[in-house]
């Protein structure tokens, strides 16, 4: 219902006018179940606040309506649209002049926050004379803005540093981290932390007491962003930064920095405008309109999953590395696991890998006892007849595989599911002698379990659909991605994968140094060089991948990835390719005066972009979007690139194409270019 405030309509807004002259601000967006701020809205919300500055009230409290939480930061949507027309300049001017009229208020100001709090819900808040936090487990507060190739630009980087502090406060934007009400506070981001059912209370209470922030927080927020401090301390924080996004690539952070090191002195007009300057140029980068895209498609992926998974109970078979940590993932996120093997030496290795999970993830030691117990050891299998889902984690053997549903499948619940969690296998393969086809499908898992983001439901042509949509909603509910894809060898991210790996595989072998061979990939933006990665995997599971995808793609493995040698698998083992030395690997030196090949980064990514044309062309997955979600989220792929199928169009199909030939008649045929190259989908315009 819109609000009557003083002859003026509000289809955003609901406004209050308390006994004690305070006024209660509620946003509630129209038509939407969640907060985000559209133009409409802050137009709105302009026209308010310059009637609040003709007639002040005693202060003004700003809280949502809405139960889902507070504000979820600017409608991107609309924010992609502004990028589309070119006046992003605009959008970014009205958020901050609308802002500073609430900052310029002649009265005192309070956020009431419950529930997520991001982006512009965080800048408004900043725009504010207090904020109050509800202690509510649901309450997180940042400003991930750098994750979308951006930067805060409606007055949270300039109001932030001043008031926490330049390092908390840069700290806070250039790694883009949410935090608990209780940290907000801890950081002098909120002034008090109570319980939801006081929250407005307490605003008011805040308004009628006028206090004032202590000394000592006010005095940081002054001399950390003195001339000498932004001095001393920007060359630092560039340092930081260049340890993990280069600068090519991300160039977010480093203007972020740039912009509080050469106008951070000044007044708050002067800060602003140096803020909206760069990040409109920022908005217009390839980088942010590809990280933009990817939030959409993580989106996607979320929404792939309901709620309704009817899944209580879920049996692991497998306690290796794989079973034993979605074992305990599965655990951690709420659900009754049972874990068998067929000794109880593996079972007990993975039990006490979930306990140093829980004692990492569960933060409150007095809940740690309920999530373990969870958790339970069971070499006897006696969980299969009481669970709904169960996930086979043995070896990649078809056979062995095959073998263990029929002992399983004749005692399952009638409605129970069974999912393999094969890497590469096609389920063809796997579903002879099952019974019950439809409710068997593949659930992929990635390692480590509890760091990727992303599960593989790979189809076959028997399953059901009822059967996809349960293992989806399952996903969800542990907070993992899915994507769905065909059940032909390697699925999508092992198949687009494996031919990267393979030719770096093929260059180690004619013996381009490893650690040259892991910095081209890098560079290009692999979050991890080939090498490594074959390493990490375990040379036995490479080799085993690769005997399953070779022939099916008509590739070689070299002896590199075949005779893999005992005690040498990789990180494991403590050996493989490299060296390993607590967890991460020994990399030799390379002569300062070796050149590496001119086509070394064509010769591993090109292969890898022409298995995901192959991919899109067989419809292992139903669209280029997704095909892009999948490689992100299961591979690391350079997100700034935004994915295989939208670097591609952004190059050049046709220039990719011309390459690809070149290294055909330079290596040979394995560069071949596969089926698709000639799809329109591939010649679309760059999102």
């Amino acid at each position: 219902m819109a609000a009557n405030f003083d002859g003026l309509r509000f289809s955003h807004w609901q406004t209050e006018l308390r006994s004690d002259g305070i006024v209660v601000l509620s946003f509630d967006r129209q038509g939407a179940s969640v907060n985000a701020f559209s133009q409409d809205a802050l137009i709105e919300l302009s026209d308010l606040l310059e009637r609040l500055a003709i007639d002040p009230p005693k202060g003004l409290v700003l809280r949502s309506a809405k139960s889902s939480g507070f504000i979820a930061g600017a409608d991107l949507k609309e924010f992609q649209e502004f990028d589309r027309r070119g006046t992003v300049n605009d959008a970014i001017r009205r958020g901050q002049t609308v802002f500073q009229k609430l900052a310029e208020l002649p009265c005192p100001t309070v956020s009431a926050i419950h529930g997520f709090c991001m982006g512009g819900g965080t800048e408004i808040s900043l725009a504010c004379r207090y904020r109050v936090a509800s202690s509510d487990a649901s309450t997180r507060i940042g400003l991930p803005e750098v994750k979308l190739g951006i930067f805060p630009g409606w007055g949270g980087s300039a109001r932030l540093p001043r008031l926490i502090g330049s390092p908390k406060a840069m700290d806070m934007m250039l790694t883009g981290r949410t935090l608990s009400a209780s940290a907000a506070r801890a950081m002098g981001l909120v002034d008090k932390v109570v319980e939801p059912a006081v929250l407005l209370d307490t605003a008011i209470g805040l308004i009628q007491n006028s206090v004032q922030r202590p000394f000592q927080q006010r005095f940081l927020g002054w001399i950390s962003n003195t001339w000498i401090a932004r001095k001393i301390l920007a060359p630092q924080m560039t340092k930081q930064v260049a340890r993990k996004a280069p600068r090519a690539h991300y160039p977010a952070p480093y203007a972020l920095i740039n912009t509080w090191q050469q106008s951070g002195g000044k007044g708050i007009q002067g800060r602003l405008d140096a803020e909206r300057k760069a990040v409109v140029k920022l908005a217009s980068t390839p980088t942010a309109r590809n990280l933009v895209r990817i939030f959409f498609l993580t989106e996607r992926l979320k929404g792939l999953g309901g709620k309704d998974h009817g899944i209580q109970r879920v049996h692991v078979v497998g306690a290796g590395v794989m079973g034993g940590d979605i074992a305990a993932w599965s655990a951690y996120k709420g659900f009754e696991v049972t874990l068998q093997d067929r000794e109880q030496r593996f079972i007990d290795g993975a039990m006490t890998r979930a306990q140093e999970l829980f004692a990492k993830r569960v933060k409150d030691e007095a809940k740690r006892p309920a999530v373990a117990a969870r958790l339970k050891s069971d070499l006897a299998g006696d969980g299969v007849p009481e669970a709904d889902l169960v996930i086979e984690a043995i070896i990649e053997n078809p056979e062995a595989k095959r073998d263990l549903y029929q002992s399983v499948e004749p005692r399952l619940k009638p409605d129970a599911l069974l999912t393999t969690n094969t890497s590469s296998i096609p389920l063809t393969e796997l579903r002879e002698h099952i019974q019950r086809p439809a409710q068997f499908a593949g659930l992929h898992y990635f390692n480590p379990v509890a760091l990727m983001p992303l599960v593989e439901i790979i189809r076959h042509d028997a399953m059901a659909p009822e059967t996809e949509k349960r293992l989806a909603a399952f996903c969800k509910a542990i907070d993992k991605l899915t994507v769905p894809v065909a059940g032909t060898p390697g699925f999508l991210v092992n198949r687009v994968l494996f031919p990267y790996m393979l030719e770096a595989a093929n260059a180690y072998a004619e013996g381009i140094p490893g650690p040259v061979i892991d910095k081209a990939a890098v560079k290009f933006g692999m979050p991890m060089g080939p090498i490594e990665l074959i390493d990490t995997v375990g040379l036995d599971v490479a080799a085993g991948v690769g005997m399953e995808l070779a022939p099916f793609l008509g590739l070689t493995v070299p002896a590199a990835l075949g005779n893999v040698e005992s005690g040498k698998r990789g990180k494991k083992d403590g050996q493989g390719l490299y060296k390993w030395e607590n967890g991460k690997p020994v990399k030799p030196e390379v002569p300062q005066d070796y050149k590496a090949p001119e086509d070394l980064e064509d010769r591993l990514i090109l292969p890898l972009l022409n298995e995901a044309v192959a991919c899109l062309h067989d419809g292992v997955v139903s669209d280029g979007d997704l095909l892009d979600a999948g490689v992100i989220f299961g591979t690391g792929f350079a997100p700034f690139r935004g994915g295989p199928i939208q670097y591609i169009r952004s190059t050049g199909a046709d220039t990719l194409l011309a390459r690809l030939k070149a290294l055909q008649a330079r290596h040979g045929d394995r560069f071949a270019p596969r089926p698709g190259w000639d799809s329109e989908a591939l010649r679309q315009p760059a999102a």
